[in-house]
């Protein structure tokens, strides 16, 4: 029984390190890469009015914004697997090719004893939206 008492107590003493505070900050690791599969419309005419475009994939976060070219149009989110986007006539005066991307937002760390980090923003892969 002594041999168990004194083993149980090393093993505590020994245990108690895990609990102290980290000595750098944990690095916010990468959030969920949203997905699309598919824009619709997928194309328009140059020189056309405004309209709504629908984004539908996976891991789309509240928050989530579409990117046109690189630039964020006001976006609604719709569910986990649906956006919408407000592409403007501007978007769409000439002629191209322009890549679209959805881009989830960053999430702040709670901090804690484990050092939360949070995550950082995630982009997906773009998906060419063609203007004729």
């Amino acid at each position: 029984m002594k041999i168990m008492c004194v083993f149980l107590l090393i093993a505590v003493c020994f245990g108690c390190g895990g609990y102290s505070s980290p000595s750098t900050p944990a690095t916010p690791q990468p959030g969920v890469v949203p997905v699309i599969a598919e824009l619709s419309p997928d194309n328009t005419n140059a020189g056309g009015p405004a309209f709504i475009m629908t984004v539908n994939g996976t891991s789309f976060a509240s928050g989530s914004i579409v990117k046109w070219n690189g630039t964020n149009l006001t976006t609604t989110f719709v569910t986990a697997k649906q956006l919408t986007a407000d592409i403007p006539a501007s978007a769409i005066a000439t002629s191209g090719t322009v890549p679209v991307t959805v881009t989830n937002p960053a999430v702040a760390g709670t901090g804690g004893p484990y050092g939360n980090g949070g995550t950082t923003a995630a982009t997906s892969m773009a998906v060419n939206f063609t203007v004729e």
